[in-house]
């Protein structure tokens, strides 16, 4: 291995700079081995993968450019830089919003104005026309999808970010590739290499042992996990794995040849200036028979070796998890050694079932109990994303509080796409089935909280959802549009690819009108997008609401979510209100406080003497003097 290390030396490379990797071998390349043996056992074959990994990554981070050898320091120095309080993230797809990568340039003005430092482009690498999962299914992770532009351009477009203090972040799709991908196209060709790359079976005896434990992702575009692929001479068939579209064909992990691969595509992605890897799918890269092939151990060593390989090659890179699955399993994924960062998908899931409900005891309950993380890890929270909202929560949680786990789901289906008499919310099943009641749901933030309705508490219905995720700590994300109080664009659906996929209403294309009116106080545009950035500024200068320490604070009141977010010598307590009328808390429940605080958004002291009242669908951030409120 050492052999390996020393060929891959450039001569351009100094002592100095060469000392400076050799470094970061000693304190990561032991770990590195240690997770490859236990994934795939010690011996010959993972000892040779190991050296020829070992030289990639010396090659790789030879081929770093220099700023990003600067940075990679800096960060070192400053592991936590992500945990700010001034940290703002943003989401959007390039062709949607700014129409190419040279669009997005354009635009960098009006994210400073909206304060973000964080921008995730959705998935914009080379993906078959047709056949695309929304950018999801890789052709090449190398090139950009020609019509956005091009890898350089992304490389310069991170560079430009860069100065202005924005972390550039893109999707790592490492479970699967697409079909037209050119190892896919090799191992459907019959080359040997390639098909090992892949999870290539001969008949269905294999796939249906497989399929007695694995669930179906998307049963409407293929049951089960499997898809037929002609064999290379064309007169029989045999079956890959596809979990997820049958386009999309999983990488065999099995196989070290397929980390060691995968890894290259991670540090050319790096070194073009990536500065956090979205981890997509993380629970589904490890396979074993009789097991639910989700969330197993190998998966957890994987990401854990990913993470090895950066260290070493591009440390100032992070890893953020996207894991859909139970809440116990989602922490599980979140740690400085595997993903620094994770969406908090349960949060997300409980804003809004509080909002149906007018209840916001669930919520309460997860923020109690599964909101702490690791030292030197972050959540990123969010009210909505490019995706379906799935409803996550544990059943065993909801039970302690009197709650039908599928019940509560159904009515929860049937509130958000305007089944339930009363619903505010427009939203759109996604995979509707209505025999059972099972769905997701699509759409914005305005049209899932009643704008598009007309409701009259939706402005305060969105200002309040935003305001949970920018205070209880983590990197607050915004699906750009929706802080001007975009609607669902359901013209999407009649575009090619779309019409089966209801999620595209909540993916619409750049709202010119709503932005024209963002600052006219007269529309909900204007409302939104004032009453947001004030959140945004506010919480800017907030130290407390830094990092991810959270108290909750009983209120004694179901319709009341609270938290504490302590600070040095104070505290920042947030009380929101999830119901349609004004709620109170009484002065006893208080007086663990000092009687006045200072209300952070309106700038009013408040007599905590007399209790505090909160509006419909308010949100109140109040600063007082620590002492006494920990229990």
């Amino acid at each position: 291995m050492r052999d390996a290390v020393a060929a891959a030396r450039a001569p351009a490379t100094t002592d100095t700079q060469w000392s400076t990797l050799m470094a970061r071998f000693g304190r990561h390349l032991g770990r590195l081995e240690r997770l490859l043996d236990e994934v795939y056992g010690p011996g010959e074959r993972t000892s040779r993968e190991l050296a020829l990994l070992a030289g990639q990554l010396a090659t790789s981070w030879q081929e770093r450019p220099a700023e990003l050898h600067a940075l990679d320091a800096a960060r070192e120095a400053d592991p936590t830089w992500f945990t700010s309080q001034q940290m703002l993230g943003g989401v959007l797809y390039v062709d949607r919003y700014a129409g190419d990568l040279a669009g997005v340039r354009r635009a960098i003005p009006y994210l400073e104005e909206l304060g973000l430092t964080y921008l995730h482009l959705m998935p914009l690498f080379e993906a078959p026309a047709e056949n695309s999962d929304g950018g999801y299914a890789v052709s090449s992770y190398r090139a950009v999808d020609p019509s956005l532009g091009t890898m350089a351009e992304l490389a310069d477009l991170a560079t430009e970010l860069r100065t202005r203090g924005i972390a550039l972040v893109v999707d790592f799709i490492f479970n699967h590739t697409s079909d037209e991908h050119a190892w896919a196209r090799a191992a459907r060709a019959g080359d040997p290499e390639h098909e090992a790359f892949y999870w290539f079976l001969p008949d269905r005896t294999m796939p249906d042992a497989y399929e007695r434990t694995v669930r179906e992702i998307f049963p409407d575009d293929h049951p089960g996990s499997f898809v037929p692929v002609p064999t290379p001479d064309g007169q029989g068939e045999r079956w890959v794995w596809a979990t997820f579209h049958s386009f999309q064909w999983d990488l065999n992990y099995a196989n070290p040849a397929v980390f060691r691969a995968m890894a290259a595509e991670m540090l050319f992605l790096a070194n073009q200036g990536v500065d956090i890897l979205r981890m997509d799918a993380v629970a589904f890269i490890w396979k074993q028979l009789g097991t639910s092939c989700e969330s197993l151990p190998q998966a957890h060593l994987l990401l854990q070796a990913f993470n090895a390989v950066c260290r070493i090659a591009a440390p100032a890179v992070l890893f953020k998890s996207e894991a859909i699955v139970h809440p116990d399993e989602v922490i599980e994924y979140i740690g400085v050694d595997e993903c620094q960062l994770s969406y908090d998908p349960l949060q997300m899931a409980l804003i809004w079932s509080s909002l149906a409900t007018r209840d916001g005891r669930l919520l309460q309950q997860a923020l109690e109990r599964r909101h702490a993380l690791p030292p030197g890890t972050s959540w990123v929270s969010y009210v909505r994303s490019h995706d379906d909202i799935g409803w996550t929560f544990a059943d065993e949680d909801a039970a302690e509080l009197g709650i039908d786990a599928a019940a509560h789901r159904r009515f929860l289906n049937r509130f958000f796409v305007d089944r339930f008499p009363g619903s505010f919310s427009r939203g759109v099943p996604f995979q509707d089935n209505p025999r059972t009641g099972d769905c997701r749901i699509a759409g914005t933030t305005a049209s899932l909280a009643g704008l598009e309705a007309g409701d009259a508490g939706a402005v305060d219905r969105i200002v309040l959802a935003h305001a949970i995720v920018l205070s209880t700590g983590g990197i607050p994300l915004l699906f750009l549009g929706d802080e001007v109080g975009q609607l669902n664009d359901y013209a999407a659906l009649d575009e090619p690819g779309h019409g089966e996929d209801t999620r595209w209403v909540n993916r619409p294309r750049y709202p010119a009108g709503a932005y024209a009116q963002r600052d006219d106080p007269s529309t909900d545009s204007g409302r939104v997008y004032a009453r947001l950035r004030h959140l945004v500024e506010v919480r800017r200068r907030t130290p407390e609401l830094a990092g991810n320490a959270l108290i909750t604070f009983d209120t004694h009141n179901p319709h009341l979510v609270a938290y504490q977010r302590p600070g040095p010598s104070t505290l920042v307590l947030v009380v929101a209100n999830m119901a349609d009328d004004p709620q109170h808390v009484d002065a006893t429940t208080l007086s663990g406080l000092p009687p006045a605080a200072h209300d952070l958004l309106d700038g009013d002291v408040v007599d905590l003497r007399a209790g505090l009242t909160v509006p419909a669908h308010g949100v109140v951030w109040l600063r007082v003097e620590r002492g006494g409120t920990d229990e």
